[in-house]
């Protein structure tokens, strides 16, 4: 099956195949034709140019170009699909009545100390069978590709008890094989300490160690792990232990650090090679310091940010320190309810001060990265996957995260 897009007003993230993340001053780049085409071939970027020199290259290899069905993007652009290297898509009800106490001015750690938050999220969950989380979840799914992502990582943590992380992660499963976008799962048992573990702090980490983690290896369900590391939450020295013991399972870290405090998560994540550390909106001088010079990527939630009205991550001065940077929604009921990868871009560049190519590459080729899929997902290379958005006629790249409330999308490809 051949398709060839012509008349694309702007393709853009054009890259060398071989290249997998960006860094510092390379941010502000990428590579772009004006006036071209593209062609795919068995779902992988076959071709690419300007449309001047495709007639010429039809008469020099005419059997190529046989039989091939043609789209016109009508001056739309065609970019790398969105990559969302964070998300908690799969959740079983809204927390609506947390946003108003949010209004009324408690904070994060109140709530979920009185029994609000990651517990109330487990307790809903509980209730539902698998079947009934597996239809509101890809009804999630469904919107997300909607607003032009293609890649996106899913979290288990809602849970916090052997059978429901199980039932979370066969979610997951299910939803890798019925939906066209392609779908990274992480096991994140230690997302808090389960509510019949209250006051049992080690043994629920026990728990996670001797129990969840064989279980989730079994069946194959993860692939990748990761601990909730700050303040109130999980401790550095727990992180390690959790993350060592699923190193064995081949399940490599994805951290979640640095969000409320400070709290030792750049460290352990740059310890243990985490493929990235999440949230980042306390981290110190010393924190971004430590990433430089890793492989560990630093993934940045500005969604979170505000919708908690709370401070955002210092993107402008990671990229500056010469750090390369990724985005993604961190889209779940209680601190970010939306997965619109387009909207973070916007948050990006106003919020942060990122230009906007500096936050298209880190939605694209960083977040891929950031999910282990950068070498087939997030460019524009000969090769790559096509997992592709087409848009509407837009002046310029910068015209995107510019009108950050109208849909662009006219047309996916996976």
């Amino acid at each position: 099956m051949r398709t060839l897009i012509t008349h694309i007003g702007w393709l853009a993230g054009i890259q060398p195949r071989e290249r997998l993340r960006l860094e510092g001053k390379d941010m502000a780049s990428t590579g772009c034709m004006k006036d071209a085409f593209l062609l795919i071939e068995n779902g992988r970027i076959a071709d690419f140019g300007l449309m001047e020199s495709l007639t010429e290259r039809m008469k020099n290899d005419r059997q190529r170009w046989e039989k091939v069905q043609v789209e016109d993007a009508e001056g739309g652009c065609v970019l790398p699909a969105w990559c969302d290297p964070h998300t908690h898509l799969v959740y079983a009800g809204s927390r609506e009545g947390e946003f108003v106490d949010k209004i009324r001015g408690l904070s994060y750690l109140e709530i979920a100390k009185r029994g609000g938050g990651i517990l109330h999220s487990a307790d809903r969950l509980h209730e539902m069978t698998e079947d009934q989380l597996y239809e509101v979840s890809m009804r999630r799914l469904e919107a997300v590709a909607a607003t032009g992502t293609g890649c996106v990582e899913i979290k288990s943590g809602y849970g916090l008890n052997t059978e429901d992380e199980l039932k979370m992660l066969r979610v997951i499963r299910r939803m890798k094989d019925a939906s066209p976008l392609t779908i990274r799962a992480t096991f994140l048992g230690a997302h808090a300490v389960g509510r019949a573990f209250t006051g049992r702090r080690e043994a629920y980490v026990r728990l996670v160690i001797e129990e969840m983690l064989p279980a989730v290896a079994a069946e194959k369900l993860a692939d990748f792990v990761d601990v909730f590391c700050d303040k109130g939450f999980f401790t550095p020295e727990e992180t390690a232990a959790i993350l060592k013991a699923a190193e064995k399972y081949g399940m490599r870290p994805k951290i979640h650090g640095c969000e409320l405090a400070s709290s030792g998560g750049v460290k352990v994540a740059v310890a243990h090679h985490a493929l990235s550390v999440d949230h980042l909106e306390s981290a110190d001088e010393e924190d971004l310091e430590m990433l430089k010079g890793t492989d560990t990527m630093p993934t940045l939630l500005p969604g979170t940010s505000f919708f908690l009205n709370m401070p955002y991550a210092r993107g402008r001065d990671m990229i500056d320190k010469g750090l390369g940077i990724a985005l993604a929604t961190d889209c779940n009921p209680g601190s970010t309810p939306s997965a619109d990868m387009r909207f973070v871009v916007s948050l990006a560049c106003i919020k942060m001060r990122l230009l906007p190519v500096e936050a298209f590459n880190a939605a694209t080729i960083n977040a891929a990265y950031a999910m282990g899929l950068s070498h087939d997902y997030g460019s524009i290379a000969i090769g790559k996957r096509a997992c592709l958005q087409m848009t509407v006629p837009i002046p310029s790249l910068d015209y995107s995260p510019y009108a950050y409330t109208r849909n662009l999308v006219k047309k996916m490809y996976y």
